[in-house]
């Protein structure tokens, strides 16, 4: 693989950058073609450097904004060496793994986004950003076992599906009674007992 190859494939694996909590990250659902030992070894080299670079260039800031920079240095770096192991191993629980790794990389900035915020709002802006982990680590399980070559593979995606829908509705309806939490009386109780109704609790 030539240097310039190796280079875009760091790149790519790198560059992720967004507004929005959830989307840190750019999820990467594509088969990226496999590369070779000395590829991944250059991207994990790469990935050090590069961190490095980012880690620097929050020493210039103070407070929460340093605390989100280094995240998302951190989630880069991460992204991007769990990316070249996933290209060098190239089998489904590898391509799970850099996937879980770009969940929690868009948790832990996310996290520290709700840092900026307080009471009420920062309880529910935590919760969001919980149910986006845990959206992505089900949808991660779900198309890991959806690659799945074997018999049993149609069994294991409905289960798996069923699981990740589960987790889901359970991770949205902690953000529905947070925001309850907002409220008082019985504005409170009708929130909660709406939420209980939306999403099938007793």
């Amino acid at each position: 693989m030539s240097k310039l190859m190796i280079s875009l494939f760091v790149a790519a694996g790198l560059g992720f950058a967004g507004s929005a909590a959830a989307q840190v990250v750019a999820k990467s659902t594509s088969v990226a073609a496999p590369i070779s030992k000395e590829s991944y070894n250059t991207a994990k080299q790469s990935a050090d450097a590069q961190y490095k670079i980012d880690k620097d260039a929050c020493s210039s800031l103070s407070g929460n904004a340093k605390d989100i920079c280094i995240a998302e240095a951190k989630g880069k770096d991460n992204v991007a060496k769990a990316d070249a192991q996933s290209a060098y191993e190239n089998t489904p629980k590898a391509r799970e793994n850099a996937r879980l790794a770009r969940a929690q990389a868009n948790y832990d900035v996310a996290k520290e986004k709700c840092d900026d915020q307080a009471g009420n709002r920062k309880d529910v802006c935590v919760k969001e950003a919980k149910a986006e982990l845990v959206k992505g680590k089900a949808n991660a399980k779900v198309d890991r076992v959806a690659a799945d070559t074997s018999k049993e593979a149609a069994t294991k995606q409905a289960v798996a599906s069923r699981e990740a829908t589960a987790d889901k509705r359970d991770a949205e309806y902690k953000v529905a009674i947070e925001k309850c939490d907002a409220l008082a009386g019985a504005p409170k109780d009708s929130c909660v007992s709406n939420a209980k109704v939306q999403f099938g609790k007793s």
